[in-house]
């Protein structure tokens, strides 16, 4: 069992720049970052692998959000730059267990293990 614990979120204004971190309680292979809006589905955000060859985001082309991690740490970053009203979410931490290929990289939210409680992002106009 791994135990996954995000912070770092917040009440900012648009424009303005978050950097949400998650704690794991063990060594895991690839992890993401998915959010929830109010009413809404929840939908994947970013992700990246163990080795972080490999790393995947809705917002890619415009450098808004970019996810990192610190496997030294068991540690998980995402930066969110730029952000917007409709960024404003419930963002959740996800991991997949230690034991599957190091350059694997998961973005849907039914391939992932364990999920954290996760951590709000409030953007105001």
């Amino acid at each position: 069992q791994v135990h996954l614990v995000e912070s770092g979120g917040g009440l900012v204004h648009t424009g303005d720049s978050l950097r949400l971190s998650c704690a794991a309680s063990a060594r895991t292979s690839t992890m993401g970052w998915f959010r929830q809006a109010p009413g809404k589905e929840r939908e994947f955000v970013a992700a990246i692998s163990r080795l972080g060859d490999k790393t995947y985001s809705i917002d890619s082309e415009r450098g808004r959000f970019t996810i990192s991690r610190d496997n030294a740490k068991n540690a998980l970053f995402l930066q969110l730059n730029s952000l917007k009203p409709e960024d404003t979410a419930v963002y959740y931490c996800a991991a997949k267990g230690a034991y599957y290929s190091p350059s694997y990289v998961a973005t849907q939210p039914q391939d992932y293990d364990y999920w954290g409680q996760g951590t709000q992002v409030t953007v105001s106009s």
